[in-house]
């Protein structure tokens, strides 16, 4: 289908305008954390001032701990499960994806009250695990719901030649699905290590007192709430840091999710 000069020229005016006012926020914030406090010329003291008083290397640190063990034990899982249940006749099955549905649309706020509760009496409040844990149980019905919809998509001539083969069920998953399943594992990791990085409300409630599991975007709002009125471009130069690692880790991924995206798009 040919497209006229007019309509490419409209539709790259509006994409200009979109990504100008997606990118404002982003560029005002970073202007005003280059900016020094007396108001002449750039430079890169607040971000130290910012480092030193927020103590954001051990909230970074603590980030990068919870996401990537949360990535890691949820992509195994769903990959595992969404095999099953995509493949096998599971006994109850059904129930399974429904209940997994269930924990898929209920708003997770309503689950933080409990989720003290259950993780005070077991002792992990202010510990890592306070993060953990749920955050793979509020991940896992995504993940497998992914899983199955990819592994629902392969067609079943080439689980029938892998069994012809003599490979076993799990041969089969090791040696051809997952590594077709590449873009598709990738996009999942990254829409999850988005999700956990940027996750607040759990980090508030479950680990309030100990600044050693404090997560980026916590300790970013108890610096905030001290600092932004008298020095907003410190608070400023918090945010980029804990914005800085999101923004690398897309750009770096950009490629396999847009690719994962929309070859489920296709599918």
């Amino acid at each position: 289908m040919k497209v006229s000069a007019r309509e490419s020229i409209g539709t790259h005016a509006l994409l200009v305008i979109a990504a100008l006012f997606a990118v404002y926020p982003l560029g005002s914030i970073i202007a005003a954390s280059l900016q020094r406090a007396t108001g002449a010329g750039i430079g890169w003291n607040n971000f130290s001032v910012a480092w030193t008083r927020g103590h954001f290397g051990s909230a970074l640190i603590a980030s990068a701990v919870v996401a990537l063990t949360v990535v890691v034990v949820t992509a195994v899982v769903s990959c595992l499960a969404g095999y099953a249940v995509a493949t096998m006749r599971v006994p109850g099955g059904r129930l399974v994806m429904g209940i997994l549905l269930l924990g898929l649309v209920l708003p997770y706020e309503v689950t933080v009250l409990p989720l003290y509760q259950l993780l005070s009496g077991w002792g992990l409040i202010d510990t890592y695990w306070a993060l953990i844990l749920p955050q793979i149980g509020l991940s896992v019905p995504l993940g497998v719901f992914w899983m199955r919809s990819f592994f629902q998509s392969v067609p079943v001539e080439i689980l029938e030649a892998a069994k012809i083969d003599g490979a076993s069920r799990f041969k089969t998953l090791q040696l051809v699905l997952l590594p077709i399943g590449g873009p598709a594992i990738a996009t999942l990791a990254t829409i999850l290590f988005l999700f956990t990085w940027n996750e607040f409300l759990l980090a508030l409630i479950l680990v309030p007192e100990n600044q050693a599991v404090h997560t980026a975007p916590l300790a970013l709002s108890f610096f905030s709430g001290t600092d932004r009125a008298s020095n907003p471009n410190v608070t400023a130069a918090a945010a980029v840091l804990v914005a800085l690692p999101i923004i690398v880790a897309y750009v770096i991924l950009q490629r396999r999710l847009i690719t994962g995206l929309t070859a489920g798009a296709v599918k």
